[in-house]
């Protein structure tokens, strides 16, 4: 069976910082290609962040510079610095895991920034 279990959201005042985690469980992580992305209220699901099974990242432009992700396959996880945040960057934020056509999708945390 497998899981992807996000951790580390919650409230923050603007210009403050939270670190996401991401649990990953029945895969072969390794090999996988994972992601952060994030939904907020009336909008799209969109990709903030990947890495791939190589370490190579990518970020959304609206992040840039902010935020960083990172892996570490001997523990399964993946992880999402967030620094300098925005109110606009409010939403939920889930980890997916992508290996071809195999995609998998956490429950979701939720991030508020606001004063």
């Amino acid at each position: 069976q497998v899981q992807l279990v996000e951790s580390g959201g919650g409230l923050v005042q603007p210009g403050g910082s939270l670190r996401l985690s991401c649990a990953a469980s029945g895969i072969v992580f390794s090999v996988f290609d994972m992601g952060w992305y994030r939904q907020a209220p009336g909008k799209q699901r969109e990709l903030v962040a990947r890495i791939t099974h190589s370490s190579t990242t990518n970020y959304a432009d609206s992040v840039k510079g902010r935020f960083t992700i990172s892996r570490d396959n001997a523990k399964n996880m993946v992880y999402m610095e967030m620094n300098s945040l925005k109110p606009e960057d409010t939403a939920v934020y889930y980890c997916n895991g992508r290996l071809i056509s195999r995609e998998y999708w956490g429950q979701g945390t939720q991030v508020t920034v606001s004063s």
